[in-house]
């Protein structure tokens, strides 16, 4: 490739086999003050523009053929481009050398979960979802110039290895052996394990407040469902040490509604809720024994 003649951006690009959700384009993403801090390039790949799909709408069912081929998958690519250039092209090289690529593709994840959480409340479509490191097809992080990045042409770029996933038959089969024991109705979904979900989801995306309203709802609900284990000693002090909580969220909840957490509040909610999610696993563990 050619020594690129312009100035240097460090992107992360992130692809998935599904549409995002915003419509294809630029997106400037602003920070402190209204000062631009990213600019992310939407581009669906892969199948039909979705924009092309409206015209072609049937209004009447269509007959198909037994076993009909594979529909196309879109594909989205999102390029997360740095809105400050480096200084010069060897600074590019030397953050290149030794940037950490987990942390800045997790990065890179973030501020599009970000987008996708906006894009989500302003079109009031509670089925866009926010995306994590396992569900991409390939990730990577570099350095290239401007306009190339956004027609997907960079400098340099690596590759960043997929997670490792976790070891072990258990770690294989536990999931699906509760899924086969909720199906099956030896076993129930509760509304805390989902309510816990939503509140994790919220943190890790960097949204203490949202989590922490979540949390409070899920904690008593929790309290509520986890009763019918209380004879089980696994689960009885579990559910003491969730009780004594209650005030701790309460009122990370109560300032959460009159405006954004302290990091000690928010800090109070993830160790909550990290006892939540024990005693949620501790109850999954004794109804599958």
């Amino acid at each position: 490739m050619s020594t690129p003649a312009g100035p240097l951006f460090r992107f992360v690009q992130a692809e998935y086999p599904w549409v995002l959700g915003p419509s294809d384009g630029r997106y400037v993403l602003r920070g402190h003050a209204g000062v631009p801090a990213y600019v992310l390039m939407l581009a669906t790949l892969g199948a039909v523009e979705r924009r092309g799909l409206a015209g072609r709408r049937r209004r009447k069912p269509k007959a198909v053929e037994p076993e009909p081929g594979a529909v196309p998958v879109a594909t989205s690519r999102a390029t997360l481009v740095a809105a400050t250039p480096f200084v010069s092209h060897a600074d590019a090289e030397r953050w290149r050398a030794e940037v950490d690529v987990e942390a800045e593709a997790a990065a890179g994840l973030r501020e599009l979960n970000r987008v996708l959480h906006a894009h989500r409340v302003a079109a009031s479509d509670p089925y866009v979802r926010e995306v994590s490191r396992e569900g991409a097809l390939v990730i990577r992080v570099g350095v290239g110039e401007g306009e190339p990045l956004a027609h997907g042409h960079w400098s340099s770029a690596v590759e960043v290895p997929p997670p490792v996933p976790e070891k072990g038959r258990a770690a294989v089969l536990r999931p699906q052996e509760r899924l086969a024991a909720v199906l099956g109705g030896r076993d129930v979904a509760l509304a805390c394990e989902e309510l816990a979900l939503r509140a994790r989801g919220d943190l890790t995306a960097g949204r203490p407040r949202e989590a922490a309203l979540q949390l409070r709802i899920a904690l008593e609900c929790a309290l509520a469902e986890l009763a019918p284990w209380a004879d089980r000693e696994a689960i009885a002090h579990r559910i003491s040490a969730l009780r004594e909580e209650r005030a701790t969220v309460a009122a990370a909840a109560n300032t959460a509604i009159n405006g954004g957490l302290d990091e000690d509040s928010a800090e109070e909610v993830e160790r909550v809720l990290t006892l939540l999610e024990s005693a949620l696993r501790a109850r999954t563990a004794v109804g599958l024994t």
